[in-house]
């Protein structure tokens, strides 16, 4: 049980701050704080009162501006820490000794919502990490997309305006199904790069533990000789990529809107703790201009098949914040937090960001002092002659100006020992212009390149997203004009999504030449360490259950690391065959299959299973079938997957029997679940979806 847990069930201890007498914000103890003081018990409350003037203007003002983007967010604290050192290509202290842990601190968004919104709405995710570094503090602020909508900076106040609610009736919340995004998109083709990957599973992430992230843009390391290479930044989730389909995350919205962030919550009270390795794909400065695309367009990627990602660490998130304002919302990320050995490059996008930042922590956390909270403070020590403004909370003496005599010339330079950071050094010049350059203008390359890297059943949720998002457009012109841009990427997309929109097919365009394909774009190639670990089970009992059997699925699945749960019409208890009762541990009107990641069906009595009679029950075991979840039945409750008929589906015919097929493991033994059942079982969840399995029958 975790400390939090345990002061919850028994009081907080003796020595913790809040256990005394409660106080006015000047330390005066108060004795009562539910009635203001007024001129008798009827009478007009009495401004005199200080204890209830104080509490109420205190409340008032509880509130801080929201960010403008990645308003609704989940952080926790951690550490990372490097495989080896990383001398070659930086100095980055951070990046020198495996055996030096850096604390962390990672915050993960959605981007259009505001906080009130629901998790997994389609959007991209923010993945920002703050190294707490022995040089200061480094930022990593990056999304779940390898690629952003736009080339410039210039552009992000129209994408962002576009993108939110319509300006008139601020409608949809969390969505960009909607004109001014499409409108926006369909002339903008520099967009879809990045749309094609919000129209994917990737914008729908299963859990945040189970998304990768990415820095974005093209960043320097800078060694210690002054040598610099260019650098792109990969997460990379152990427990693999998997993603929510469609119609899951609707329905999350309504039972569980807090689906991802109570996952994460989840999983580190539990000690289940997410990690993450850190792999950069390197690029010498002399093969800058090696590619068919511009390394400074955020609007691309380098594929991973032409430089690979060279796995340099890993980060491990291990406690979740004391209080949700005081960390998770006051953190501030700036992408020009950089240490020495990690510098900029010319990409406009990374320019305009490294100005934004700064600039809206300004406003949104009161002043310029918001490093000094704790979230933000950094480990290394701090000595400056910046001094006062809002939120200042250190006491200053001695002089604040440089140079100085009268403070014995402190603070002063930094020595010439090589710890300062130094720019790189590159050569710029050019005349002032208002131009985008020729190298930033094949915006439809590598939107081809995704689409042909998908695999067949990404492609048809990629035609379903469009189809939906475009559906919702009531401007007949934007809905053909972004078809019309589809048709550049690839005809049979175009096609397909117009047919479902109600606009003409385009004529055939001048489709992306087809020069590279990526598998390592697919979610079929991103499954994981084959651990099923903190996946969500759940087994499916009724009155007449063979608790033998439940409890031995149970114990042997939550040794591998799930978590199952016993669901039924009912809370409380059910019968056993044996006459037994057996625990329940939630009802099922309370749960839906999209809040797990695999069923199971026990056994009990001989013949038709009653969970058959069982609406909830059946609902539940066919929307796990189709949306590509394992399903598992033992005994007589195979009988369960045989009343959804799924064609082509091979089932355990007779005893001593175990068939794995498209993700259905069924055994017709009776008793407890034998070992080949259970590795199946667990290699089909393992594998988190199996889409290749026929459509069962309603």
């Amino acid at each position: 049980m975790t400390d939090r847990k345990q002061q919850q069930r028994e009081g907080f201890r003796a020595d913790d701050p809040t256990a005394g007498p409660l106080t006015t914000d000047q330390g005066v103890e108060v004795d009562h704080t539910d009635d203001s003081l007024a001129a008798g018990e009827r009478g007009p409350t009495l401004m005199e009162d200080f204890h209830f003037r104080e509490k109420l203007t205190r409340f008032d003002h509880e509130r801080i501006p929201e960010r403008v983007v990645h308003a609704r967010g989940a952080g926790a604290y951690g550490y990372f820490e490097p495989y080896e050192s990383c001398a070659e290509f930086t100095r980055a202290a951070f990046l020198q000794d495996p055996a030096v842990r850096t604390p962390v601190f990672v915050r993960f968004s959605t981007v259009q919502g505001p906080k009130g919104s629901a998790d997994t709405v389609r959007d991209v995710r923010g993945f920002a990490t703050k190294f707490y570094t022995s040089e200061g503090n480094y930022d990593l602020v990056g999304n779940n997309f390898p690629v952003f909508f736009i080339q410039d900076g210039i552009k992000f106040p129209d994408f962002v305006h576009a993108v939110k609610p319509e300006p008139h009736n601020d409608i949809p919340t969390g969505a960009s199904a909607h004109d001014t995004l499409w409108d926006f998109v369909s002339l903008q083709p520099e967009t879809l790069h990045a749309i094609m990957w919000l129209m994917s599973d990737r914008a729908i992430p299963r859990s945040y533990r189970m998304m990768q992230g990415f820095g974005v843009h093209t960043f320097r390391f800078v060694n210690a000789e002054g040598r610099g290479t260019f650098v792109k930044f990969h997460w990379k989730p152990k427990p693999g990529v998997h993603s929510l389909v469609w119609d899951e995350a609707q329905e999350c919205q309504g039972r569980d809107p807090d689906f991802n962030r109570g996952d994460l919550w989840d999983a580190i009270e539990a000690g289940e703790y997410p990690e993450w390795e850190l792999g950069v794909q390197l690029v010498p400065e002399e093969d800058e201009f090696a590619f068919d695309f511009d390394l400074l367009d955020a609007t691309k990627l380098i594929p991973e098949e032409q430089v690979p990602v060279r796995p340099i660490g890993r980060m491990v998130l291990d406690r979740n914040p004391e209080n949700f304002f005081a960390e998770t919302e006051q953190v501030a990320f700036h992408t020009a937090n950089v240490v020495p050995g990690i510098d900029f490059t010319n990409d406009p996008l990374l320019q305009a960001r490294n100005f934004s930042y700064l600039d809206t922590q300004l406003i949104r956390l009161g002043g310029p002092n918001f490093a000094q909270l704790p979230v933000n403070r950094p480990v290394a020590p701090v000595r400056t002659n910046q001094r006062d403004g809002y939120g200042q909370s250190r006491i200053h003496s001695g002089t604040n100006y440089f140079p100085n005599s009268l403070g014995g010339g402190c603070p002063a330079h930094a020595g010439a020992d090589g710890h300062a950071y130094t720019h790189y050094a590159e050569r710029v010049d050019g005349a002032k212009i208002r131009r985008r350059s020729p190298s930033f203008q094949d915006h439809y390359s590598q939107p081809a390149m995704f689409w042909h890297s998908m695999a067949p059943w990404e492609r048809q949720h990629i035609v379903d997203a469009f189809r939906f998002e475009l559906g919702k457009v009531d401007a007949m012109s934007v809905r053909t004009r972004t078809v019309e841009q589809l048709a550049h990427v690839n005809g049979e997309l175009a096609a397909a999504v117009a047919r479902g929109i109600g606009v003409p097919e385009p004529t055939p365009a001048e489709a992306a030449p087809n020069k590279v394909l990526s598998p390592a774009l697919s979610l079929e190639s991103l499954r994981g360490d084959g651990s099923i670990r903190t996946r969500r089970i759940a087994v499916l009992v009724a009155d007449g259950v063979d608790g033998e059997q439940v409890t031995s699925v149970k114990e042997a699945l939550t040794a591998e690391g799930a978590i199952v749960e016993a669901l039924a019409a009912r809370d409380g208890t059910v019968t056993g065959a044996d006459g037994e009762p057996y625990q329940v541990d939630r009802a099922l009107p309370t749960v839906a299959s999209v809040l797990y990641d695999a069923v199971l069906v026990p056994g009990g009595p001989v013949g038709t299973p009653p969970t058959v009679s069982d609406q909830d029950a059946m609902r539940f075991v066919r929307d796990a079938y189709r949306h590509g979840k394992p399903v598992g039945a033992l005994g007589s409750g195979v009988g369960v997957v045989t009343a959804l008929e799924p064609e082509g589906v091979r089932l355990s015919a007779q005893f001593q029997e175990v068939v794995a097929d498209q993700g259905v493991v069924t055994d017709t033994s009776p008793g407890p679940a034998n070992g080949e059942f259970l590795r199946a079982f667990v290699t089909a969840v393992a594998a988190h979806r199996h889409w290749d399995r026929p459509p069962a029958h309603h």
